[in-house]
C-alpha cells in the first residue's frame, strides 16, 4: 500500500474528545511503509501531554492497519513537541511548506563533480516548461550554486511574500526565467564570497529554501543536488517525499564507479527513492564546423554500445538519453540562456530526455 492509501485508512480512527480523525489532527508523523514486507511504521503525535485516550487511539490505528495489510504495524506514541523548540519550528515549517502544491519532486544527482549535473538540471527544467508543464528548480548545491548564472538571474534579490493570516512564516518569492521558478542560496550571497558553513548551518539554509519558497502549483520541482552522497542529500530525502532521482554521468570509467554509489544511496533501505533514469552527458564531441563528426573523448557512448547505457541495463534502471559535448551548451550556460530553448541537436536531446522523464519511460 502507498502512504496515501495508509493515511486514507487511518482517517477511520477518530479522537473521541475532538470529533476529528487522527490524520486531520496532524497526529500521524514519520509514516513509512516497508515495500518488501508491507509493514507500516509511524509516530502517533499527541495533541496534548498525557492524553488519556492515547492508548485506545494506538490500538485502533494498529487494528485498522493490520486489517488492511495483514502485517502488525509499529506505532510509536509521542508527546507534543515543546512550544518554541527547534523540533516544533521544523514541524511548523513542514506543515506550512511551499512544497504542498507540487506534483513531482525529482532529485538530479551525480556521484562526482564535473559531469554537468547543473547544466542537465537547468536544461531539463526549461525543456519541461517548454512542453507545457509548470516547473521549478531548487539549487541545493549550497556550496557551489550555479542556477542564478545559468538562468541569467544573477541580479535577482528575493522578496518576501505576504504571510498567510495567522502564520508567522514568510514566503520567499522565487526568480522566474524561461517559464521556470528558480530558488538558490546564490541569491543571498555575493558571487565573490566563499560560503564557509558547517553541515548543520547548510542543512538549515536548505530547509528554509525548500519550505519557505512560494512555489505555488507545480507539476515538477527539479532539485539540483551537490555531488556525492552526504548530509544535504539526506536532508532532501527526509524533508520531501521524492518522486524519483535522475543520475548524471559522463562515459568516463571513473565517473561510472560513482554512479553505482549514487544508485546505491537512493536504493538504501533508509532512503528508498526510485531511480527515474540515467543521463549520459558529454557523450561525444562534435565541432561546430563539422556537425556530422563525433569524437568519443571519454569512451564509448550512446544507447547501444555506450558505457552508461550498459551500466543502466546492469543496474536495472532506465537510460534516458545522451547529450553531446558541444560548445553551444557551455556558452548557453555562461550566457544565462539554456540551450534547450533553442533549435539545435543538443536542445532536441534535452527535450527528448524531458519527454521520457515526464512520461515515466
Amino acid at each position: 500500500m502507498t502512504n496515501e492509501e495508509i493515511l486514507e485508512r487511518l482517517k477511520a480512527v477518530k479522537h473521541p474528545e475532538q470529533d476529528k480523525d487522527i490524520v486531520s489532527l496532524g497526529m500521524v508523523d514519520d509514516l513509512t511503509v516497508d515495500r518488501a514486507s508491507g509493514a507500516v511504521r509511524f509516530t502517533l503525535r499527541l495533541t496534548k501531554p498525557r492524553d488519556p485516550v492515547a492508548g485506545s487511539l494506538r490500538r485502533a490505528a494498529e487494528a485498522v492497519l493490520e486489517e488492511a495489510t495483514g502485517v502488525t504495524p509499529s506505532v510509536v506514541v509521542a508527546e507534543p513537541l515543546p512550544a518554541g523548540s527547534r523540533a516544533a519550528k521544523q514541524q511548523t515549517l513542514r506543515e506550512k511548506s511551499g512544497t504542498n502544491g507540487i506534483g513531482q519532486t525529482i532529485a538530479v544527482a551525480s556521484g562526482k563533480g564535473g559531469v554537468g549535473k547543473s547544466t542537465v538540471t537547468a536544461n531539463l527544467s526549461v525543456a519541461l516548461a517548454g512542453q507545457g508543464y509548470r516547473v521549478g528548480v531548487l539549487d541545493a548545491d549550497i556550496y557551489g550554486p550555479s542556477m542564478p548564472k545559468m538562468f541569467g538571474v544573477e541580479g535577482y534579490r528575493p522578496v518576501a511574500a505576504v504571510a498567510e493570516e495567522g502564520s508567522e512564516l514568510e514566503s520567499i518569492v522565487p526568480a522566474e526565467a524561461y517559464g521556470v521558478k528558480v530558488m538558490s542560496i546564490g541569491f543571498f550571497i555575493s558571487a565573490n564570497d566563499a560560503l564557509v558553513w558547517r553541515g548543520p548551518m547548510a542543512t538549515r539554509a536548505l530547509q528554509q529554501l525548500l519550505h519557505q519558497t512560494a512555489w505555488g502549483e507545480l507539476d515538477f520541482l527539479l532539485i539540483d543536488l551537490p555531488p556525492g552522497t552526504g548530509d544535504l542529500h539526506l536532508t532532501i530525502v527526509n524533508e520531501l517525499k521524492l518522486s524519483g532521482a535522475v543520475i548524471v554521468s559522463t562515459p568516463q570509467e571513473v565517473a561510472l564507479a560513482d554512479v553505482v554509489r549514487g544508485i546505491a544511496m537512493f536504493r538504501n533501505e533508509n532512503v528508498r527513492v526510485p531511480i527515474r533514469g540515467v543521463v549520459e552527458n558529454m557523450a561525444w564531441f562534435t565541432p561546430a564546423e563539422l556537425p556530422d563528426n563525433r569524437y568519443y573523448i571519454f569512451g564509448p557512448a550512446g544507447a547501444d554500445e555506450g558505457r552508461v547505457a550498459r551500466l543502466a541495463r546492469e543496474e536495472g534502471v532506465p537510460f534516458l538519453g545522451s547529450i553531446p559535448l558541444v560548445q553551444a551548451v557551455a556558452e548557453g550556460g555562461d550566457a544565462g540562456c539554456p540551450i534547450a530553448v533553442r533549435d539545435s541537436v543538443a536542445g532536441e536531446a534535452f527535450r527528448e530526455i524531458a519527454r521520457r522523464l515526464a512520461d515515466g519511460e
